[in-house]
């Protein structure tokens, strides 16, 4: 079933049936044309987020950087 439904899809079968039955209820008015916006669809293009051009991408660097010494339980206690 899969390969056939494969097969009309790359030789166009499904594009054919789906344009004449359009076709076929928009000649009888049974489709209203109706163009709905919704803002949830509404996506930014990836350099408006501040992403660098070029497709490079830096991380931030992390809270506690490797340069500097975390704290553990048995240093709290040493220091207070």
């Amino acid at each position: 079933m899969y390969d056939l439904f494969r097969r009309w899809q790359r030789d166009g079968t499904w594009h054919q049936i789906f344009t004449a039955l359009q076709s076929r209820t928009d000649a009888k008015d049974l489709i209203t044309w109706d163009i709905n916006v919704d803002s949830t669809i509404v996506r930014a293009h990836q350099h408006a987020d501040g992403a660098r051009k070029g497709g490079t991408f830096r991380r931030s660097r992390p809270a506690a950087s490797p340069l500097s010494r975390t704290t553990t339980g048995s240093d709290a206690r040493a220091a207070g």
